[in-house]
């Protein structure tokens, strides 16, 4: 479930159900959705190319958000949490969680102890995302 840079999930749903699944799980952990990129929309407009549905969804808790920007206000260059969803070569979808305590760890802020346990907050939270996603029943259509 977890690699690198972030958790995966794989899902049977569609990618539609995938998205709205997400967004709601998101919202449980008290992330609000400040922006959404379709890229399958702006490749085409941009290129002229076709794209799998893939929507990055940037993510924020607005308190943990707070708590960090107050620390350093650096960190609002690695916010807000980026979250994919994307349609499944082979059906089904893919949902993709960033993991803020390996992004943080990768920069110059990893050493700091305030912003250290906001990103282990926001990783418990977006764990706790990616468990109700792997674990949600619900229509695959």
């Amino acid at each position: 479930m977890a690699d690198s840079v972030g958790m995966v999930v794989q899902l049977d749903a569609s990618f539609e159900v995938a998205l709205q699944h997400t967004r709601e799980a998101l919202k449980a952990e008290g992330f609000g959705i400040l922006t959404e990129i379709d890229i399958q929309a702006a490749f085409k407009e941009k290129l002229g190319r076709d794209f799998r549905p893939y929507v990055i969804l940037g993510a924020c808790n607005p308190s943990l958000a707070y708590s960090a920007l107050s620390a350093d206000p650096q960190v609002g260059l690695l916010l807000p949490c980026n979250v994919t969803v994307e349609a499944a070569a082979n059906g089904g979808s893919v949902v993709r969680l960033v993991d803020p305590v390996s992004l943080m760890a990768a920069s110059a802020l990893g050493a700091s102890a305030a912003i250290g346990g906001v990103a282990i907050d926001a990783l418990e939270r977006l764990q706790r995302v990616a468990h109700t996603l792997a674990n949600a029943p619900g229509p695959t259509a």
